[in-house]
């Protein structure tokens, strides 16, 4: 009997699914519910409170902070970039990894580290947003906020005591919201020397790990420490104000800063040509570095001499001895009128060893084309000493953060004073009446100066520095400065004031180094940026 009840129940079960597997089919297809609406699509602002909570981490960021940038072109650009990108930086991985591998694997007794398969996978990240941060110092912050839930395939296989293991990295997410600065800014490309990247919150990473075909990741308790042992670790090396630095450039050569001191005596003159109408000339000369901003120096006139002898000395701060070269110049004195250019020649800086003298004895050209032919005709011959004077290897190579302290001041200034140094950045909305041709006009105890003048430009930007050698501190003084427009075209008004300040340097002997930016006086809404510095021989 409950054979017979066994076989019976079987077939009446499976009887019963077949029935109830098509009858099910049959009402699905043909009586389909008629109150099925299409779903609402309905703007942010007119969803609820507790739905646009339920939505908001999803929502970008642009959207919920206005000071977040949209990055569409950047995350378009990656995405039809994307498959070259991949073979590049997988390329260089592999370059990078494969001799640290080879250091590390003997301390370990492993035979070998390698990749087996290494590619980032079809699915770039994507930048959700960025926010930029303006300041006043030579830099350049940003925070993007970067998200990657990509499908990478990773596989390293390592062999050690004969056997071998192959681990998978699979099913890659990463968040994260890391704040790059790059500084100082140069004007050399890639126009910044360093690199600095910090982590402005905890990043979220997810993967899959694979040992020999198991995921690791599904082993209770293990998804969770690991997760929380990279986030803790990455945290303890970059989250801010921790900084992981990368150099870009060298930090002398970028900044341009100087590395010795050249000094020059001038010695005397041989045979030079008559200029004036009596049969005779007032020689002299002007030393100028190449790419050097300074105002050339200059020697004494010797009154009708073609033989002048001068014997004297000068000082100038060298920033590439490689590439910078002393251009000498050799002019006759006119009481009225121009000068006129008696010859010239150059000494490349290389040619001077460091701390030895060297004596040259130049013929005075025309001009430095090799060419011209007129460079054949005699113009007489001068004599100059050299010696190069680097300075000390401490005080060379420094970081950025050590540069923004004030250096020394150079060799000879007065024991009781020091050098004041202006530095012009730039200056905003800045605008005439008739013309705006800007330049600045710095006047300091009756001694001016000037910037460079920028053409039709409301928002110029100069980058010219200036030094006062003063014999005591500036305490009660005051820096008159003054942004001027003049024009040629326009007979009536040539010249016109685009605003002016008066800076009291007592802050700037008080705290050695100010970056400010300052409302000009009579202008509408014109700034300018100035950075002031006291050096002294004590700093």
């Amino acid at each position: 009997m409950g054979f017979f009840s066994t076989i019976l129940g079987f077939f009446g079960f499976g009887v019963g699914i077949s029935i109830g597997l098509v009858a099910g089919y049959f009402l699905f297809i043909y009586f389909q519910p008629t109150n099925v609406e299409d779903p609402e699509i309905k703007p942010l602002v007119e969803h609820d409170q507790e739905t646009l909570q339920q939505m908001f981490p999803e929502i970008p960021l642009w959207i919920k902070n206005p000071d977040f940038d949209r990055l569409d072109w950047l995350n378009r650009f990656l995405e039809y970039m994307w498959p070259y990108l991949d073979k590049a930086i997988c390329k260089t991985a592999r370059n990078i990894a494969k001799p640290i591998i080879a250091e590390q694997i003997p301390k370990y007794k492993i035979d070998s580290v390698e990749f087996e398969t290494l590619t980032l996978g079809s699915l770039p990240p994507t930048f959700q947003g960025m926010k930029v941060y303006v300041t006043d110092e030579k830099e350049l912050i940003m925070e993007p906020s970067v998200k990657w839930a990509g499908n990478p395939n990773v596989t390293i296989s390592v062999k050690a005591f004969g056997l071998k293991a192959t681990v998978q990295v699979v099913d890659l997410q990463v968040f994260l919201l890391p704040r790059i600065t790059l500084k100082p800014l140069v004007p050399s490309f890639p126009c910044f020397a360093n690199i600095y990247v910090s982590l402005m919150e905890k990043p979220h990473v997810d993967f899959g790990l694979k040992l020999i075909g198991a995921d690791l990741m599904s082993i209770p308790g293990i998804y969770r420490i690991v997760q929380e042992l990279i986030k803790d670790q990455v945290a303890n090396m970059y989250l801010w104000p921790k900084t992981l630095e990368v150099p870009i450039l060298d930090m002398s050569k970028a900044l341009k800063r100087p590395v010795g001191i050249l000094h020059v005596k001038v010695l005397h003159a041989m045979k030079l040509k008559k200029k004036d109408l009596l049969g005779a000339s007032d020689p002299y000369v002007k030393l100028k570095l190449s790419e050097d901003k300074l105002p050339s120096k200059k020697t004494t006139v010797k009154h009708k001499n073609l033989n002048p002898e001068w014997n004297e000395e000068f000082n100038m701060v060298v920033k590439d001895p490689e590439s910078q070269v002393l251009e000498i110049n050799v002019y006759d004195w006119e009481q009225v009128g121009k000068h006129d250019k008696m010859g010239m020649n150059v000494i490349p800086l290389k040619e001077v060893s460091p701390e030895e003298p060297k004596r040259f004895t130049l013929d005075l050209l025309k001009n430095m084309d090799p060419n011209d032919v007129q460079n054949e005709k005699s113009r007489g011959q001068i004599v100059v000493e050299l010696t190069y004077k680097p300075f000390k290897e401490e005080d060379l190579g420094k970081g950025f953060e050590e540069t923004q302290t004030v250096p020394k001041a150079p060799e000879g200034t007065p024991a009781g004073g020091g050098l004041l140094v202006v530095i012009v950045h730039e200056a905003q909305d800045v605008e005439g009446k008739y013309h705006t041709n800007p330049h600045v006009r710095l006047i300091f105890r009756g001694e001016e100066k000037k910037t460079k003048r920028i053409k039709k430009n409301r928002d110029p930007r100069w980058e010219d520095e200036f030094h006062f050698t003063v014999e005591e501190p500036p305490t009660n003084d005051r820096l008159h400065v003054e942004v001027v427009s003049t024009s040629s075209r326009n007979l009536l008004h040539q010249k016109e004031s685009l605003g002016y300040i008066d800076i009291n340097l007592g802050d700037v002997v008080a705290n050695k180094r100010i970056n400010e930016k300052y409302h000009l006086i009579d202008s509408k809404n014109g700034r300018l940026q100035i950075e002031l510095q006291w050096r002294t021989s004590e700093a």
